[in-house]
């Protein structure tokens, strides 16, 4: 589980000490007419033009969102059942424009006063008997339930606790002291990790939380998806608008000739630079991030020269290393560099901080590769604190600017200035690479399913993918063919399901004109294969992941090299083959010299003809019936890195399906696993 996760973990004690809460709190409800609910809104100077939501007018030239009105109730997988219902407003826009929630009776609000109290007594308590009894009912239920289910049962529960301190009044720090002694407790991280973990996440926590009018099935399933709950929420599943134009007929793509020109397109994701990575640190330590400090314990728990299988990232002399093997030995037309660049210490990162390691890394591109055009996406790991990622409305200090400009700044060397707008509006920008040739970089952050920010409004967030439709349009006009690059791939759960689904909408409209996708973030090597809307088993394009330069669990550094269909009139652009190459930490640190190597070519290993949608659909198939086939994909799915796990039926099942689901969420390809 992420440690942002496991900071929500905190608030377990609802369900393990259930004397906490003796009776469920009641409320009166508010309830408000349309038209007053309209006159509210009105009544706040705020203006958020978000398509696929009711508008009302405040005079002739300013619109405003229509609030909704959403169900809170507490009857939420056994969380403070029996409350009344109440009628809270929620809207999708500017904090400033909602109440909070804090409508509770005085009596109510002494009570759950004492009980806090009470369970901030019974919490302080060194008691070996309560240890081992909360030690126990954790193991039991853990043992009850898969991971998801666990995550899904342990959301619930915390937006619940959540929830009940907002309606009690509590102080924003009465709140924090109890999620740092209960994230002690329960042993979700040590001491120093625990203190330091909730402040990072304070401001973006209070103001979300206080503003949003969601009960925890809504808040769970908007995170976790259908298999946790089926949230009530008019807005979630949104639409954009396509345009009315015709499709046009769909041409079935050919290989070029032998002699066509072609491209070598190099893609890195995923660095997480560590700058304080120390060789003979422990490495086996019982922190989120290893190999920074300490004394290793007895055994092979010390930290590598080169880096480290365990939660350890990317040491700089691994990355230079990297970066003068590329520079001396490979010569490419561009570089694809996909997000996620500081280490996995999300409990210790400043903006500051993470604006001076995007100048470094900046620095170090610069310097080894000065004269080849590198296009960027940003990744989840860029803001501080990690995964937050306001919309464009949220103003002020809350809001995104400080990264947003500091990547326009970064990314000045690469692209042109008429990108800027959209960088500094929403992280997103096109460019013409060559006549007939558009790459466009998309903030996959909008779909972040860990983004608190969205539950604000996730009504296409910063317009992101109204906006890449025009791009798309305007170079389906022109006849242009576009390469999409991104962090989070778009099939996988961690992808909000409306924007997912609304992405494979734009793909399948325009399946013709986008001929590559470009993704990162899973660490994995992988791909996703989109399928026609109608004909459901016709393969229309491939999303292509990228394996992570960290090691960062359990792998073998890698970067992947594509080659492509080259600049020439009538280019198809497409990507013909793809290299992958790892560098075997247990042999650099042995030999004490590293060596990057081949690990394989797609083409080669899998003996497809070529790489469009359709050689990826048969390869898939193919792994079904065959082991030898499927097993392959599973070693370097793992950059060559033996894993303690072997792939079982089920293991196998699951991984297939991923393969042919790039809508997040669903399982509608999955019929055809045999």
């Amino acid at each position: 589980m992420k440690l942002k996760q496991s900071l929500i973990c905190v608030v377990l004690m609802l369900i393990l000490i259930p004397v906490a809460i003796p009776k469920p709190l009641t409320f009166e409800p508010r309830r408000r007419s349309h038209d007053a609910l309209l006159q509210d809104t009105n009544a706040n100077k705020f203006h958020l033009p978000v398509r696929g939501v009711s508008y009302s007018s405040q005079g002739d030239t300013e619109n405003h969102h229509q609030r909704k009105l959403v169900k809170f109730s507490q009857n939420s997988a056994g969380v403070a059942d029996g409350a009344t219902n109440k009628y809270l407003h929620h809207s999708p826009v500017g904090t400033d424009s909602l109440p909070s929630i804090t409508h509770i009776s005085g009596n109510e609000a002494q009570a759950t006063s004492s009980n806090a109290k009470l369970l901030s007594n019974i919490l302080s308590r060194k008691s070996s008997f309560g240890s081992f009894i909360i030690d126990r009912l954790k193991k039991w239920l853990k043992g009850l339930l898969n991971v998801s289910e666990w995550e899904c049962f342990v959301c619930k529960a915390a937006i619940g606790v959540i929830q009940r301190l907002f309606l009690a009044g509590k102080s924003e720090s009465e709140i924090m002291d109890e999620m740092i002694k209960l994230c002690i407790t329960f042993g979700i991280e040590d001491h120093r990790i625990c203190t330091a973990v909730v402040p990072e996440f304070k401001d973006e926590f209070f103001t979300v939380f206080d503003k949003v009018a969601l009960d925890p099935q809504e808040v769970c399933g908007i995170a976790f998806g259908k298999e946790c709950a089926s949230p009530y929420d008019p807005l979630l599943m949104w639409n954009i608008t396509l345009p009315d134009t015709t499709k046009p007929p769909v041409v079935e793509p050919t290989l070029p000739p032998v002699s066509a020109p072609k491209m070598r397109v190099l893609q890195i994701s995923d660095i997480h630079f560590d700058p304080l990575y120390k060789e003979g640190s422990n490495a086996a330590c019982s922190e989120p991030l290893c190999c920074r400090s300490g004394t290793p314990g007895l055994g092979s728990s010390a930290a590598g020269k080169w880096g480290d299988y365990r939660n350890c990232d990317t040491p700089l002399q691994t990355l230079e290393n990297l970066f003068e093997h590329l520079s001396t030995n490979e010569k490419f037309d561009y570089i694809l560099w996909t997000g996620d660049m500081p280490p996995h210490d999300v409990w210790n990162q400043s903006r500051d901080g993470q604006l001076k390691l995007l100048q470094q890394l900046t620095d170090l591109l610069l310097k080894y590769f000065p004269k080849t055009p590198i296009y960027s996406a940003i990744g989840n790991h860029e803001s501080a604190p990690v995964d937050s990622f306001p919309p464009p409305f949220i103003t002020g200090n809350l809001s995104i600017s400080w990264l947003y400009n500091a990547l326009a700044a970064s990314w000045e060397h690469w692209i042109p200035n008429d990108t800027f707008p959209d960088i500094k509006k929403g992280s997103y920008y096109t460019l013409l690479v060559k006549p007939g040739f558009r790459i466009v970089s998309l903030n996959t952050n909008y779909c972040n399913n860990m983004n608190m920010w969205l539950l604000v409004n996730m009504t296409d967030p910063a317009e992101e993918l109204q906006w890449l439709i025009g791009v798309l349009q305007a170079a389906e006009d022109k006849h242009e063919k576009v390469h999409i690059i991104g962090h989070i791939p778009p099939g996988i759960n961690d992808c909000l399901t409306a924007w997912s689904w609304n992405y494979h909408k734009i793909i399948n409209r325009y399946e013709s004109t986008v001929v590559a996708q470009f993704f990162g973030h899973t660490h994995k090597d992988s791909f996703e294969i989109f399928y026609d809307a109608k004909e459901t088993t016709r393969p229309i394009n491939v999303a292509y992941i990228s394996p992570s330069v960290t090691p960062y669990k359990s792998t073998n550094p890698g970067y992947r090299i594509y080659t492509i269909d080259g600049d020439y009139e009538n280019s198809s652009r497409m990507v013909l083959d793809h290299e992958n190459y790892i560098l075997n930490l247990t042999d650099a640190n042995l030999s004490g010299t590293p060596k990057w190597q081949k690990e394989y070519s797609a083409k080669h290993a899998y003996n497809m003809p070529s790489l469009f949608p359709t050689d990826w659909d048969n390869l898939v198939k193919k792994m079904k019936t065959t082991d030898q086939i499927f097993n392959l994909y599973y070693r370097y799915y793992f950059k060559s890195q033996p894993q303690s796990k072997q792939c079982n039926a089920e293991c196998k099942k699951k991984m297939i399906c991923v393969l042919q689901t790039a809508k997040s969420q669903d399982t509608s390809q999955c019929w055809r696993v045999t």
